[in-house]
């Protein structure tokens, strides 16, 4: 195959795949009713038309029947008269006038039967033109019926299918919903634990927790040897001047001269 040949078919096919797309039925079937007329109106126009001149021609032969009638009258007449040779021309007319009359009635037998024909498929094809608008009139309210249908087809299911992507939307919110609502469930319980705390103050580490616990509570075991050490060197120095007081005020004074004992020193236990 050529390719002239590939690009015209192709041409072709797309052509008719066009005019596929617009055509509508209904107006091809008005298009072909509106012809259908004209046709009719045609032969209408021609049975008419046949008419007429049969009509004429029926006028024609009644002028020559009066002409021929006279004629013969004039015949008599003038064979009364005593006139053999104007009844003899007066005859002679009269043949002449009855052959043209002869004639006529040749021709308007004919005309009548072209016009009963006429008229005969005049009538046939009224009959087809009716049948033909009522099965026009039927086609397009069907066509016109499912073309409504159809677009009622397409308008749901384009409705379905949004309500698909709708349905899909409505999904993916629910499932966003939920898993905010498991993220801020799951924040509430880190919150009480104060794990959520730690989270914030730097990385958890057990073991260091528990040494800085160690370390405080011997902070305070050495404290309270402290204070115990002190209270302890404290009261006997109470005691003694109580008791030398009255003349020992120079040991009194020796005492509070003397230094004090180191405190990181007492409260070591050696």
């Amino acid at each position: 195959m050529g390719v002239m040949k590939r690009v015209t078919m192709v041409f072709r096919a797309k052509a008719n795949k066009a005019l596929d797309r617009m055509e509508d039925p209904r107006e091809t079937l008005d298009y072909s009713y509106q012809t259908q007329l004209e046709l009719l109106q045609k032969v209408r126009r021609g049975v008419a038309d046949v008419a007429t001149s049969r009509k004429r021609m029926e006028l024609q032969m009644n002028d020559r029947q009066r002409e021929a009638d006279k004629l013969d009258r004039q015949a008599r007449d003038s064979l009364a008269a005593g006139r053999e040779d104007l009844a003899r021309e007066a005859l002679t007319r009269k043949q002449a006038v009855a052959t043209q009359l002869e004639e006529l009635q040749t021709q308007y037998a004919s005309l009548q039967s072209e016009e009963e024909k006429l008229t005969q498929a005049s009538q046939r094809l009224q009959a087809k033109v009716d049948a033909f608008r009522t099965r026009k009139e039927t086609i397009k309210a069907s066509y016109s019926a499912a073309e409504a249908q159809t677009r009622i087809n397409e308008a749901f299911t384009g409705i379905s299918e949004e309500m698909g992507d709708v349905g899909l939307a409505i999904q993916r919110a629910e499932d966003k919903t939920a898993q905010m609502k498991a993220r801020a469930g799951a924040l509430d319980e880190l919150m009480a634990s104060g794990a959520l705390d730690d989270m914030v103050s730097g990385p958890h580490d057990d073991i260091q927790a528990e040494l800085d616990r160690m370390g405080a509570g011997q902070g305070v075991d050495r404290q309270l040897e402290q204070m115990k050490a002190e209270l302890a060197s404290k009261a006997p120095r109470q005691i003694e001047g109580a008791q030398a007081a009255p003349n020992g005020s120079a040991a009194a004074q020796a005492d509070s001269a003397a230094p004090a004992a180191d405190p990181a020193q007492a409260g070591e236990p050696e």
